[in-house]
């Protein structure tokens, strides 16, 4: 779930008299980041054994680790998580490969069990008598439940009516890795060779054996019984049920003790009224520079749609797009890195480039050769930007071999560009983090206190680098639940936390400058603000794991920070009331910016909130991980929340600066209703009964069936797809209208004279 944007309308009663603000954070985020590394450290030790050699009864080797590992790294090599998932994690068009492998083994288990032929179908099955399918399945549970992996040898000895179904399983995906698969989209000749085919297979067998062999002195298997499939005797352990419950009484018991101490508040510092329009000013030199930032942003944006749009029709198209074979070209798991992978980079370069922009502004300072460097920032963004979208296309091409994870391709959701790129797309954010340090450096001396808002301004810049470092600490070959658990760092950590925090300074900052805010009171929000996201934000990275091979202990933990996380959910929904009197008072100078902050603060409650929650308990993801529920809360989320966002932080700093004559408020204005508008549509229209229709189909006959081919390409699937098209359109007139404004924006920036230093409105 994502967690919180920002309020800075906060407001709060008297100080706390004995532990002040700060030290409440630090001792917030030693505790919650020790829970974390903890866990972490546990996931480790406990994740599932990959096994030295698997062997038959006879004692004839089956797979060998070798071939395991090398399964992994050349899944993940050729787009990975963007061909179906693993675990749950992943694309949802192609199978998720964890249940398809498990089921298939199962039902040839099951013939060999019933007479002898692996060629035992699900139908087969299902004309069974309920006595003759019941004493089958329990036979199948027999074979696939006990673990027979022998720690001190490292063998995983399978049993013979295993050995032979498993068999049968590798035949039919040697046909299927290399023949593809239109309903699914998978591309013809995505594996050519018979070895990688082998080894690709072994690996998706090893996650389907943790996923049912029961994990030691437990009754559930390494991944806590997922997927749910009533062959193999996977069903959700009963504490799932429990600790679902008691998330739901902690998130109702959290929000009344809020709801009592928000309103027995005195609210001792009020909104300042604003009753006296800005006048414009100048940019400086590195202003200026980074208005190119936010033009390259929307550049990314627009090409992003274009992806989006390529990728959701490859669901009604396996192999094409409106009749045009783009597929050996342009394959679906291209297309929807791309997407994700374009969603990350232009919300991040508005980010980056409102840091660029309120540095000078907040610090009062323009630093020589600033505008050089944002100028240098700028086009370094650039080339890891084009070299990891086209390295990431060459990887999932098969153009890069082993190469592909340096160069081309990681295979992990949002974390896909190669590690080069990655590592210089840190090393761009240390340069933008000192690029902002010299602009804030006078503030930063004439500020007497270490936790003031300039500081915490600066401290919530060093988190963006840091956090995002955290994607370095696993490799292509990291044992998968250790992977999973730093890839969410990046995802929860960097994009949902820290690069909040950092929003929620600036805007606070910003308000405080306008007036909107006294300082002391902005200062006293973003302290609040911090403390409630990131006291439940930090070990709600856990809810992300629960099925990743990791101990069940991380669903009770994570269940229950999770449902914490909405809380301060509750908190935008009174602060936008205040923001909306804050537009009113603002006499409409910044009423656009303001206006995609409250979109931010609606997204947020709905988005991150709502449909956040609706997969987080235990016992709701237990059925709804791997299938169209989470893009519910993806989409809402990633541009409701994060993408809003973005674009109010650009837009104040735009307003700023752009003379009156190239401000169009009439289109921005039709922009803001359109996009946000088109977003309801696709929601309602395609993602929501899309995702409920899948739900039903898992709760009822497994994960598998919820992800195979009948469900896929069913007419309710295909016309939700359809349906979802107006929203589409709708969503995308708006963001091209935002671009033309923006355009605008910038040139009439440039043809303006330029100012030699910030100066007060």
């Amino acid at each position: 779930m994502a967690n919180i944007t920002i309020a800075p309308a906060i407001t709060a009663g008297s100080r706390p008299r004995q532990f002040s603000l700060p030290a409440w954070l630090v001792l917030i985020c030693i505790v919650t980041f020790t829970v974390l590394l903890s866990a972490g450290a546990v996931i480790y030790k406990n994740a599932p054994p990959i096994p030295a050699t698997v062997v038959s009864p006879q004692q004839e080797i089956i797979l060998t680790q070798e071939n395991i590992q090398k399964g992994q790294e050349t899944y993940l090599a050729r787009g990975g998580q963007h061909i179906g998932s693993i675990w749950g994690h992943g694309s949802y068009l192609a199978p998720d490969w964890t249940a398809d492998v498990l089921h298939r083994w199962g039902l040839a288990t099951a013939g060999i069990l019933y007479n002898g032929d692996a060629d035992f179908t699900q139908a087969d099955l299902e004309a069974l008598s309920a006595v003759d399918r019941a004493t089958l399945q329990t036979r199948v549970q027999q074979e696939f439940k006990p673990n027979r992996y022998d720690a001190d040898s490292g063998t995983l000895m399978l049993t013979k009516a295993q050995t032979q179904g498993l068999a049968k399983v590798f035949e039919e995906y040697q046909t299927l890795l290399s023949q593809g698969s239109a309903v699914h989209s998978i591309p013809r000749g995505w594996f050519t060779d018979r070895t990688q085919i082998r080894d690709v297979t072994a690996f998706f067998t090893w996650t389907a054996w943790a996923a049912a062999a029961n994990r030691p002195q437990a009754p559930f298997s390494y991944t806590a019984n997922w997927p749910h499939d009533d062959l193999i005797g996977n069903q959700a352990p009963a504490q799932f049920l429990i600790w679902s419950i008691v998330s739901v009484i902690v998130l109702i018991a959290a929000i009344a003790l809020f709801l009592f101490v928000y309103l027995t508040q005195e609210d001792a510092e009020e909104i300042q009224a604003v009753t006296a329009r800005p006048a414009i000013r100048l940019a400086t030199p590195s202003q200026k520079v980074t208005t190119l930032f936010f033009g390259v942003a929307m550049a990314l944006f627009f090409v992003q749609i274009l992806m989006g749009m390529v990728t959701a029709h490859y669901a009604v198209e396996g192999d094409g797009f409106y009749g045009v074979p783009i597929q050996q070209y342009l394959p679906y798991a291209a297309s929807r890195t791309w997407h994700l992978q374009l969603a990350v980079f232009w919300i991040a370069t508005c980010w980056l480039a409102a840091g660029l922009y309120f540095g000078p502004r907040f610090g009062k300072h323009e630093p020589k050769f600033q505008a050089w460097g944002n100028g240098g920032l700028l086009a370094a963004l650039t080339v890891v930007v084009v070299g990891s979208l086209v390295g990431a296309w060459a990887g999932v091409q098969g153009y890069l071999g082993d190469k592909s994870f340096w160069f081309g391709h990681q295979g992990y959701e949002y974390v896909e560009l190669g590690r080069l790129w990655q590592l210089l797309l840190i090393g761009g954010m240390v340069f933008w983090l000192w690029l902002m340090f010299r602009a804030l450096k006078p503030a930063l001396q004439a500020e007497g206190s270490k936790t003031g808002l300039n500081h915490f301004f600066m401290y919530s810049a060093i988190t963006i680098p840091l956090f995002y470092a955290s994607g370095l600490m696993y490799t292509n070959h990291t044992p998968l639940s250790v992977a999973e658990y730093w890839r969410w760092w990046v995802v929860h950590l960097w994009v949902e936390g820290f690069f909040e925090v950092f929003a929620t300074v600036a805007i606070a900052y910003l308000c405080s400058e306008l007036g909107f805010l006294k300082r002391s009171s902005a200062l006293r929000a973003t302290y609040l603000t911090t403390i409630l996201y990131l006291g439940s934000g930090v070990i709600g990275t856990l809810h992300h794991l629960y099925f990743a091979g990791t101990p069940v202990f991380i669903a009770a933990m994570g269940a229950v920070a999770s449902a914490l996380e909405v809380v301060p959910l509750t908190l935008i929904g009174f602060e936008v009331v205040k923001s909306i009197r804050l537009s009113q008072e603002a006499q409409g100078f910044y009423r656009l910016p303001l206006k995609f902050f409250m979109a931010t603060c609606f997204w947020n409650l709905v988005g991150a909130g709502v449909f956040g929650f609706l997969i987080n308990p235990p016992i709701v993801l237990y059925y709804s991980q791997g299938i169209n529920t989470t893009p519910i809360h993806a989409h809402s989320a990633l541009y409701g929340v994060y993408g809003s966002l973005a674009v109010a932080l650009m837009l104040f700093a735009l307003r700023e600066i752009t003379p009156d004559r190239a401000w169009d408020e009439k289109n921005l204005n039709f922009s803001f209703w359109w996009i946000n508008t088109g977003l309801v549509v696709m929601m309602v229209c395609g993602l929501i009964p899309n995702g409920f229709y899948q739900l039903v189909q898992s709760v009822n006959h497994g994960t598998w069936y919820a992800r195979s081919a009948e469900v896929i390409s069913s007419p309710w699937m295909q016309w939700t797809v359809w349906l979802r098209i107006p929203g589409d359109i709708i969503f995308t007139v708006g963001a091209m209208m935002l671009v033309y404004c923006v355009v605008r924006a910038i040139f009439a920036i440039f043809q303006q004279p330029t100012q030699a230093q910030p100066t007060e409105l």
